[in-house]
C-alpha cells in the first residue's frame, strides 16, 4: 500500500489494542497504517499494555497513547468524546472474546469500550482468541449480534495458535487487515460491475524445460485487480507468468501460455451461467509468437546454432472488441520508442475506446510507472507514481468514460 492512497482517501483512525498474544502483530499493522498515509490514534486497554507497551506504539505512531479514562491531556476531560469524534473509523485489533462481549452489552468500563459506544464514527473489528473461545456459542452469539448492529467483523484467519491448537482464532495478518480497511473506505465506483483483468506473462514452451518469455512481472495487472475489487466490482484476474501471490477476494485463475489465455478470456467474458463482463482490460504481455514444434525431450547442445520456426497466436484483445455485445476493453502498449504515437495507431488498429502507453524502461519490472492515457477526446498524462496509485487513476478514468 502506497502512502498516496491514504493520504488521498483522507483516512483517520483509531487503533484500538485489546489484551492478548496477538497484540504484538498491532505493532506491523500500526507500522502499515502509517506507511500507507493513514492518520492513527492509538488507545490501549489495560489488560493489552501487558502484551506491548505504549511507548513502542507511541514511537511507531509518532503520538501519545492513551490507556485511561482520565488523562488530563484532553482539553475538555472527555477523551472519549474526542477521540471518536476525530476518526473516520475505529479499528480493534485483536479484539479479544471478553471485549466483543463488552461491545454486544454496550459495557462502557475503560477508555478504549466508552470510545466505541461513544462513537459516530465505523467500528472495524478484528478478533483474535483461542480456537475453543472462537467456536463457542456465547461468542459466535456475540459476532452475530455485532453483524446485526452494523459492526464489520474482519476475519479471524485459521492456523497455528500460541497456545499450540490449530484452528480460527488467529487474528488476519497486518497486510490484509490494510487491505481490508482501505476498501471499506474506497468508493464503490464500480459496484454491480464484472471485470475481466489478464496480468503478468506468457510462457511458450520450447521443450519440456525451455520457454520464451518476457520481463513482464505482473505489478500493473495485480494493482488494477486490486484497484477494482476496492471499487466495488466482481472481478476475474486471469494471471500468467509471476511471482505475485494471488490477491484476495478476487477470482484467479492461471494461464500460462497465450493459448491457454486466450481459451479462458473467451470462456469467462460471457460464460453461460453467470453475468457477463462489462469492462476488460488486457494488461497481460501476452506473446505475438510461439514455437511451431515444441520438442517432447530437452533439445541437446550439439549444435552452434539452432533454429525455432515460430507461429502467430491469436490477438486475444482484438478477438473481444469483435465480440457482440463486447465489454469496454482498455489495451496496454509498452512501447520502446514513439510512445503515442506507436500507441495511437495500437488503440485506433484494433478500435479501443482506451489504451494506456509507457515506456518499457518506465514499467516493466518495477513499482511505478509513467503512463499515458489515450482516449477519442485525446491524451491525458499521468504523473509518475507506485503502480497502485495509477491503477485506480486509470480506474476512474474508465468509470468516467463509461458514466458517458
Amino acid at each position: 500500500m502506497n502512502k498516496q492512497i491514504g493520504k488521498k482517501l483522507g483516512l483517520r483512525l483509531v487503533l484500538g489494542i485489546t489484551g492478548g498474544v496477538a497484540a504484538y502483530k498491532a505493532a506491523e499493522l500500526l507500522r502499515l497504517l502509517v506507511k500507507a498515509g493513514i492518520d492513527v490514534q492509538v488507545v490501549m486497554t489495560k489488560s493489552a499494555c501487558q502484551f506491548i507497551t505504549p511507548l513502542t506504539m507511541q514511537a511507531l505512531s509518532g503520538k501519545p497513547v492513551f490507556t485511561s479514562m482520565w488523562d488530563a491531556s484532553i482539553a475538555n476531560g472527555m477523551p472519549h468524546i474526542e477521540l471518536s469524534r476525530r476518526a473516520d473509523a475505529i479499528l480493534i485489533a485483536p479484539a479479544s472474546a471478553d471485549f466483543i462481549a463488552k461491545l454486544v452489552y454496550g459495557r462502557a468500563d475503560d477508555l478504549l469500550s466508552t470510545l466505541c459506544l461513544a462513537r459516530d464514527c465505523a467500528l472495524l473489528v478484528a478478533p483474535a482468541m483461542n480456537k475453543q473461545m472462537w467456536e463457542n456459542p456465547a461468542t459466535q452469539r456475540n459476532v452475530l449480534q455485532l453483524k446485526a448492529d452494523g459492526i464489520n467483523i474482519f476475519g479471524p484467519g485459521s492456523g497455528e495458535q500460541a497456545c499450540g491448537e490449530v484452528g480460527l482464532g488467529r487474528m488476519l495478518e497486518a497486510a490484509d487487515l490494510l487491505s481490508l480497511v482501505t476498501t471499506h473506505f474506497t468508493p464503490k465506483l464500480l459496484a454491480g460491475k464484472h471485470v475481466l483483468i489478464t496480468a503478468g506473462a506468457t510462457l511458450e514452451m520450447i521443450d519440456p524445460v525451455r520457454a520464451i518469455t518476457n520481463l513482464s512481472s505482473g505489478k500493473m495487472g495485480f494493482s488494477l485487480a486490486e484497484a477494482a475489487r476496492d471499487m466495488g466490482a466482481t472481478v476475474t484476474l486471469i494471471r500468467g507468468a509471476s511471482a505475485l501471490p494471488n490477491p484476495s477476494g478476487i477470482n484467479t485463475i492461471e494461464a500460462l501460455s497465450a493459448d491457454a489465455m486466450y481459451q479462458l478470456v473467451m470462456q469467462n467474458i460471457a460464460p453461460k451461467n453467470s453475468a457477463a463482463q462489462d469492462i476488460f482490460i488486457s494488461v497481460a504481455a501476452v506473446a505475438d509468437y510461439s514455437p511451431k514444434l515444441i520438442h517432447d525431450h530437452k533439445i541437446k547442445k550439439n549444435e552452434q546454432t539452432i533454429t525455432l520456426e515460430l507461429k502467430q497466436n491469436k490477438d486475444i484483445l482484438s478477438e473481444v472488441v469483435t465480440l457482440p455485445n463486447a465489454p469496454f476493453c482498455v489495451g496496454f502498449a509498452a512501447e520502446s520508442e514513439h510512445l503515442i504515437q506507436h500507441a495511437e495507431q495500437k488503440r485506433l488498429r484494433k478500435k479501443l475506446p482506451l489504451i494506456v502507453a509507457n515506456l518499457v524502461v518506465d514499467g516493466m519490472g518495477g513499482d511505478e510507472n509513467l503512463v499515458t492515457l489515450i482516449d477519442d477526446l485525446g491524451r491525458h498524462p499521468l504523473p509518475k507514481a507506485d503502480k497502485k496509485i495509477i491503477a485506480h487513476e486509470i480506474l476512474h478514468h474508465v468509470y468516467r468514460l463509461i458514466s458517458r
